[in-house]
């Protein structure tokens, strides 16, 4: 692989700790959600963190694609829910949900550009059969 871009991220003290990106932009404590026997501190945590990476990466495959297709996305959005639980082994697992709201698209179209959005984008080849994924498409009523 050629690379094209990297990112350096360190955090210390795990899920009650800091991260802090190389250049400096990405500074802020995380905490361990109350749902996870956390405080429940107004501090973001990694699903927070990963769901946002998510989203964004998953909406430019969208524009990607809709582009291809000569697709007007309009002022579309995606939104990535994390969940994390415990696997029937005991082990923790996350799983992702994207709902993606297309206006002014048909069912059809929707579909094509959501499914071919999730073929290239980068972190859902990286996830690809390790955690459930559910793709949902949102249109105007």
């Amino acid at each position: 692989m050629k690379r094209l871009y990297k990112a350096a991220v360190t955090a210390s003290g795990g899920r009650e700790g800091h991260v802090k990106s190389e250049d400096g932009i990405l500074d802020m404590d995380v905490s361990l959600p109350k749902g996870l026997g956390g405080k429940g501190e107004k501090k973001t945590n990694p699903e927070q963190l990963f769901g946002a990476a998510y989203a964004a990466c998953y909406g430019s495959a969208l524009q990607v694609v809709a582009e291809k297709h000569k697709v007007d996305l309009g002022d579309f959005n995606v939104t990535a829910t994390v969940g994390i639980g415990k696997t029937e082994e005991g082990d923790l697992q996350l799983s992702v949900i994207l709902d993606s709201w297309i206006p002014g698209v048909d069912v059809e179209t929707g579909e094509k550009l959501v499914n071919e959005a999730h073929e290239i984008c980068p972190y859902s080849r990286a996830t690809r059969d390790n955690i459930d994924v559910t793709l949902n498409l949102l249109l105007d009523e």
